[in-house]
């Protein structure tokens, strides 16, 4: 709600501007209730498990890009970034058996 705040005199001074096509408008919409969905479940998360577990989890969340872009872009990792996301996923399975 905040962003669309701060984006309303933009857009209503610059209507044209703004504009995407179809696709990408669809896109913005699954992204802005992807991202509302992800911050509902973390508020769950602290409400219903230790706040200090609930922190942790979240902060991984930028394992899932790195995830993404292994599956569907078919990049490649090196050593360091192999042994960063395996401690990652220990430490996750770790703070869960609590």
């Amino acid at each position: 709600m905040a962003a669309v705040l701060v984006l309303l005199p933009a857009a209503a001074r610059h209507p044209r501007r703004l504009r995407l096509p179809p696709v990408r408008t669809v896109q913005a919409v699954l992204v802005g209730a992807g991202a509302a969905l992800g911050l509902l479940l973390q508020l769950l998360a602290a409400q219903r498990q230790l706040p200090a577990v609930a922190v942790v989890l979240a902060s991984l969340y930028p394992a899932l890009p790195v995830i993404l872009g292994l599956t569907l872009l078919h990049e490649r990792l090196n050593r360091k970034q192999v042994v960063g996301l395996a401690g990652a996923g220990v430490a996750t399975v770790l703070l869960s058996l609590e």
